[in-house]
């Protein structure tokens, strides 16, 4: 296997966990990661949000979506990943001023033929503004924000846990509430990335949207069941002057359950998912297991 296969492979396994979870070169985003009724932010107030991501994958893909790995192949990936939000009382377009941010703590370790490596770093900062409206049937929100290369980044093949580049990202979505009671919902949250220059390459990595839909059902004051997906895609090519860095065009998909609950006593809700890669060209196909506290104060 030649270096250049090796670091295909390499790139193919780290495009496989999103964003905030790993150091990919697609996107900063983790797709999956908001799941049931993701775009449908808290009413004002103060909270802090934190996620536990863990991704596994023995399978790297090449474009026909068929397995091009070693045999040694394995990828795994934990991010632990706080995130304060706040909502405010201010009103613009008819909705709530909000604000929030995020910086991630990975591990992540990769093996592929005769590479082999595992690191642990603080991966890039986020901090975003937010729109939201709530009205009867319905849940909006909208932001703008921006991925900062403050982790760790180097050269490819490599697991550190920073990307190395800037990227804005636009958010929009909606919550679409079948029933008067607000007990079944429908739901669908995108994200598109504008990505820069990497400072380790030089090189810019081509832009990522991101689609994530929820299915819901509140059974009672406490209990949500649902299902969920996402769609992930690089949808411009890569563009620089190191051409042996640049990676194809990728896409996955993946879909899975959800259960949500809420302690009222204690003004926190858990939710528990996981997912499974069922389509994947030019990454890793693999699992998703995400574990989500919010807590309000």
């Amino acid at each position: 296997m030649n270096t250049r296969t090796v670091r295909i492979l390499i790139a193919f396994a780290l495009v496989a966990v999103p964003g905030a979870i790993q150091a990919q070169p697609a996107a900063h985003y983790v797709p999956g990661i908001e799941g049931i009724q993701g775009p449908s932010l808290p009413p004002p107030g103060f909270y802090f949000r934190d996620y536990n991501v863990f991704y596994v994958a023995d399978q790297a893909n090449n474009g026909a979506g068929q397995s091009a790995s070693p045999g040694n192949f394995q990828a795994l990936t934990y991010a632990n990943v706080p995130r304060v939000i706040w909502i405010t009382d201010t009103k613009f377009l008819g909705g709530n001023l909000g604000v929030d941010g995020l910086l991630p703590l990975i591990y992540q370790s990769v093996t592929a033929g005769p590479y082999k490596s595992s690191t642990f770093g603080i991966g890039d900062f986020f901090a975003e503004s937010t729109l939201s409206w709530h009205l009867k049937q319905f849940d909006f929100s909208a932001g703008a924000g921006l991925w900062m290369p403050t982790g760790d980044s180097a050269v490819p093949p490599t697991t550190r846990a920073g990307l190395g580049y800037w990227a804005p990202m636009l958010t929009a979505g909606a919550t679409w509430y079948l029933d008067e009671a607000r007990t079944w919902s429908i739901s669908a949250l995108n994200r598109f990335e504008i990505n820069t220059e990497q400072r380790d390459t030089r090189d810019t990595t081509g832009d990522a949207y991101t689609m994530e839909w929820g299915v819901s059902k509140t059974l009672s004051k406490t209990l949500t069941l649902g299902v969920v997906g996402y769609y992930q895609q690089k949808v411009t090519g890569d563009t620089g002057p190191n051409p042996q860095y640049l990676t194809p065009s990728d896409r996955v998909a993946g879909v899975g359950p959800e259960i949500g609950y809420a302690f009222p006593s204690i003004a926190m809700n858990v939710s528990l998912r996981y997912e499974y890669e069922f389509m994947a060209e030019n990454r890793a196909q693999g699992h998703t297991v995400a574990l989500t506290l919010t807590k309000r104060f």
